[in-house]
């Protein structure tokens, strides 16, 4: 009931808020709003599907509103602090385990986290805040956004493209989509270590 919910506020977001729309809904994506980019970018491609948006239009609608609402929340980092966010950030649903989650990522990862967390769920909703309370490069990170936002919102857009009316179907299935992301990360992140282990143990 509460998704249908959802899923009933953004379609509507986007169909009268336009290219405007899209970005309001994914700046808050990228902050600790629950609204997820599996509704909102699907939807979207459908509606380029319907001829009511242009797909690259669309594509930096919510590119753009990625790096606005990641900035935000590392602003929020900054200025406001773990305590304050964690105040704060419980009328909007957040979950002080998973803002526990997302630290540990960033520090064991460091700021390469920023880009691969866009694929992550839970962390890509998250990962600015750390980012902030940790004074990251601003230039680093918003370029790092912008390449893991894009591409992320891009497999979205393009999936609710190719569905149309089956655009539902991705939110649908989306926590397996999400497993299969994590896997492929990790098998990346797997081989550039054990490249790096080789290199180093050429250099003995």
């Amino acid at each position: 009931m509460i998704v249908e919910a959802i899923v009933g506020y953004i379609t509507k977001g986007i169909e009268i808020g336009g290219y405007f729309g899209i970005f309001i809904l994914m700046s808050l994506e990228s902050m600790i709003a629950p609204v997820p980019s599996e509704i909102v970018m699907p939807f979207a491609g459908y509606l380029v599907a319907q001829g009511k948006f242009s797909f690259w239009g669309a594509l930096l609608a919510s590119s753009i509103g990625s790096i606005a609402g990641s900035l935000i929340s590392y602003y929020m980092g900054v200025y406001l602090g773990r305590p304050a966010i964690l105040k704060f950030g419980k009328y909007l649903l957040l979950n002080e385990e998973h803002l526990e989650w997302t630290e540990k990522w960033f520090k064991n990862l460091g700021e390469k986290t920023i880009l691969i967390s866009r694929f992550i769920p839970v962390v890509r909703h998250l990962i600015s805040i750390p980012a902030g309370i940790a004074g990251m490069n601003i230039p680093k990170f918003a370029i790092f956004t912008a390449i893991g936002a894009t591409i992320w919102n891009f497999i979205l857009l393009y999936a609710g493209f190719r569905l149309g009316s089956h655009w539902e179907l991705i939110h649908k299935y989306s926590s397996q989509l999400d497993i299969l992301f994590i896997i492929g990360i990790a098998m990346f992140m797997g081989y550039f270590i054990w490249k790096s282990y080789k290199k180093k143990k050429a250099k003995i």
